[in-house]
């Protein structure tokens, strides 16, 4: 993995299930996360993704991609554009800094409307930085490590030290 490689996209359905579902688990009862009538009344077309739900799956895109080693050493991301039922939203990331077994990467999540969120991740391969010259599989295809990720083709900020 090199500065300026590009992940290959994720495209994720938002669906009423995805973004109550990931409301309910992140214990955000907020009623514009499940009523669409009380979002309506506060002046949303409809209920939207909140913020702890789009944070996990911009962990998931990065990990999906770096493989099951990978652990998540930082998420600080910003929300624009809301994430409605019935939108598509697609995850792209690109390298931003490389250092031994660390990737910063930048991610933009797209819908319909907007950027929907922006922000960087940090992540960390065990043993990547030994990796030069991996398989050129992805990290989706079971290579682990910075190298053969990258030859696939308000604000929330989470550090983390290990993966659960």
């Amino acid at each position: 993995m090199r500065v300026g490689d590009t992940l290959p996209p994720l495209e994720i359905e938002i669906t009423r299930t995805l973004i109550v579902a990931g409301a309910i688990a992140s214990r955000d009862y907020q009623d514009v996360h499940h009523d669409a009538e009380l979002a309506r009344q506060k002046g949303s077309p409809d209920i939207f993704m909140n913020i702890l739900t789009t944070n996990g799956l911009v962990g998931r895109y990065i990990t999906d991609r770096f493989g099951p080693r990978s652990v998540l050493r930082r998420v600080a991301i910003r929300l624009g554009a809301p994430n409605y039922p019935g939108d598509t939203m697609v995850l792209t990331g690109t390298v931003e800094k490389v250092e031994g077994d660390t990737a910063t990467v930048r991610v933009v999540g797209v819908n319909g409307i907007g950027r929907h969120v922006t922000g960087t991740v940090t992540v960390s391969v065990p043993g990547a930085g030994a990796a030069s010259g991996a398989s050129g599989a992805s990290g989706v295809d079971g290579a682990e490590g910075i190298e053969g990720a990258g030859r696939a083709e308000g604000a929330a900020v989470e550090e983390a030290g290990s993966r659960p």
